[in-house]
């Protein structure tokens, strides 16, 4: 449509099933960069990408002709299936049932992205389950802990 313009930007995290530390290390950057392809084979712009044993984070820049259930949802099997493939887990691979997903402005990308590229050194300090509480309670969002992923004692 003629004249119409968008900008939204969108922080996604989400965790292997049962939040297992199934992510090594070792394939990590390559899962990075699997997951980069699929973000702008949809024609969404990835700012930063960084995975954690137990989760990760993916920043973008949205493309609002797309739902972000869709995109998740083709992330999480289109990865999973490459992680199969590829035989990178000596374990069964499988991301867990939801996600998070955070909105976020213009004047916010310097800070977000460096955000997700610091995790290793802010997971130092703090556990997957503090994080990501805490983002629900900076962004005001009312949830059943009944639904949140598992969190086990770290």
């Amino acid at each position: 449509m003629a004249n119409t313009y968008s900008q939204a930007y969108f922080h996604l995290v989400f965790s292997p099933k049962n939040r297992d530390a199934l992510i090594s290390k070792v394939w990590a950057n390559e899962l990075e960069k699997y997951i980069t392809g699929i973000i702008q084979n949809n024609h969404h712009k990835l700012l930063a990408i960084g995975s954690m044993p137990d989760h990760i984070h993916i920043f973008i820049g949205y493309n609002v002709n797309q739902l972000i259930p869709d995109l998740v949802e083709n992330i999480k099997t289109s990865s999973n299936a490459w992680i199969k493939q590829n035989k990178l887990s000596k374990y069964k691979f499988e991301w867990q049932k939801g996600y998070g997903a955070f909105t976020h402005s213009n004047s916010q990308i310097d800070a977000v992205v460096k955000y997700v590229l610091n995790q290793e050194t802010h997971h130092k300090k703090k556990s997957f389950r503090e994080e990501y509480l805490e983002i629900l309670h900076k962004n005001d969002i009312k949830y059943n802990a009944d639904y949140l992923f598992d969190f086990f004692d770290d």
